[in-house]
């Protein structure tokens, strides 16, 4: 029998959405911001060449140069203020998420609760400052040595690290604002929207190249069927569940005993999300942003092989990209998404415990059993959304937008964004119930006569 909140959402329509008020400010709060977003895009940053910058973005657009634009949501092909986009935040706090399990000093000040975290956002802030100012200083001597520069120069080299460092730093605070005040996590949201709005000109080139024949009908539709079967596979595995059986003894609450209760604790397949297949590709694209533009460095020695090796669809590319995933979903779940210490110490403190097993110790060494093992598929299944269709893509020459990892972000994404606005509209629903059942108790006040006078 379904209880009373699973009835409550299985009842909750889409049309409770105009009177949610809270909800409704929060959605255009968000696609206000993100319109901005997109506005910055076309914002060219000063002193670029337009017409060499199309030639060599048409050059490039089938190597690392489209993982870039995807990334950025084509503002990197068009040398916009958010060229750099959202990874050098991305990829800082990989680094600061690395030393806080490694330096005690950060593993301290993360268990200080809010003002530890806000010590560890300032310090990521200020790592993405640094790697920011480094990536758009050797962007700009990149393009300049690509001959993509109108003037090239120090004015040139400042007024572009300037642009762009602003440009990441202002995208983090986006972020941040559509995260506390709107809906759904902002960080994945503008790379969400940065590659969905880049898809009907992916479409559009793709049908374009089949109609020129470059790319045969059956090729065309080939990937129709698998990016459909990619989606359907995604949503199966991130609605996948292991419930663990909780149990809840006798206990008495004020005046009244309550019954022994069972419960479960949902894991999913999948605890990390979509975060260890962007990490993965931003450690991909570090290395490789500035050779991208730089024609002279793709021509060094070092360079060149590593281009060589580590080309989309090379095989060391493949294998460095799933242990990187592998890596990211492991230690993202342990270390931020599910500690198993915290959930064995929240249910020891609620008089929760896992059949047959101790509470404490016991229980939380039974979750990281469980968990790994659960993990171990959840592993698998990215590697292979990921891999598999950037296998295809190398031997077809489909556009980056049809790959395994832009599929995984748009799909998960968009399920968490809609689960957290259906969350939303039930708290208004409960909030609804609440203010009824207080007007009711109310009630009309009954009238007593008094004494009667003579």
């Amino acid at each position: 029998m379904a209880s009373a909140v699973e009835q409550m959402a299985a009842n909750t329509s889409w049309a409770a959405l105009g009177k949610a008020t809270d909800l409704r400010n929060r959605i255009f709060f968000t696609l206000g911001l993100l319109i901005v977003y997109r506005l910055g895009t076309y914002i060219p940053v000063p002193g670029i060449d337009g017409a060499a910058l199309r030639q060599f973005m048409e050059q490039a657009q089938q190597g690392i140069g489209g993982i870039l634009t995807m990334f950025t949501g084509g503002a990197l092909g068009r040398m916009g203020i958010f060229a750099l986009g959202i990874m050098p935040y991305i990829s800082a706090s990989i680094i600061i998420q690395l030393l806080t399990s490694m330096v005690p000093a950060l593993e301290q000040l993360k268990k200080e609760g809010d003002a530890g975290r806000k010590k560890i956002n300032q310090y990521t802030r200020y790592g993405t400052v640094l790697l920011a100012t480094f990536q758009a200083y050797g962007l700009a001597v990149s393009l300049e040595a690509g001959d993509l520069v109108t003037d090239p120069g120090m004015f040139f080299r400042a007024s572009c690290v300037i642009t762009l460092v602003g440009g990441t730093m202002f995208l983090m605070w986006l972020g941040e604002q559509i995260t506390a005040r709107g809906i759904g996590n902002g960080i994945s949201l503008i790379i969400y929207v940065g590659i969905v709005a880049e898809v009907p000109a992916a479409l559009a080139q793709f049908f374009a190249s089949g109609r020129s024949g470059a790319i045969s009908p059956a090729v065309i539709i080939g990937v129709m069927i698998m990016v459909v079967a990619v989606i359907m596979f995604v949503v199966f595995m991130e609605r996948a569940l292991r419930k663990i059986t909780i149990q809840y003894p006798r206990r008495q609450v004020g005046m009244k005993m309550t019954e022994a209760q069972n419960s479960h604790l949902p894991v999913k397949v999948n605890p990390a999300g979509v975060i260890p297949a962007i990490f993965a590709s931003s450690l991909l694209l570090l290395p490789t942003t500035i050779a991208t533009f730089s024609q002279q460095t793709q021509t060094g020695p070092i360079m060149s092989t590593i281009l060589a090796y580590f080309g989309p669809g090379q095989p060391l590319y493949l294998l460095f990209f799933a242990a990187m995933i592998c890596f990211f979903a492991f230690f993202y779940t342990f270390n931020v998404s599910f500690k198993p210490d915290e959930v064995a110490e929240n249910l020891k403190n609620q008089n929760g415990f896992v059949p047959g097993i101790r509470p404490g110790k016991k229980t939380a060494e039974y979750l990281e059993y469980v968990v790994t093992r659960v993990l171990v598929m959840g592993a698998a299944y990215l590697t292979a959304v990921c891999l598999l269709p950037e296998i295809l893509r190398g031997q077809f020459a489909i556009p980056f937008y049809f790959g395994g990892t832009s599929v995984l972000i748009v799909v998960s994404v968009a399920m968490d964004t809609i689960q957290q606005v259906q969350s939303h509209l039930l708290a208004h629903q409960y909030e609804g119930l609440i203010q009824k059942s207080q007007l009711r108790g109310k009630g009309k006040p009954r009238k007593t006569k008094g004494p009667s006078r003579r």
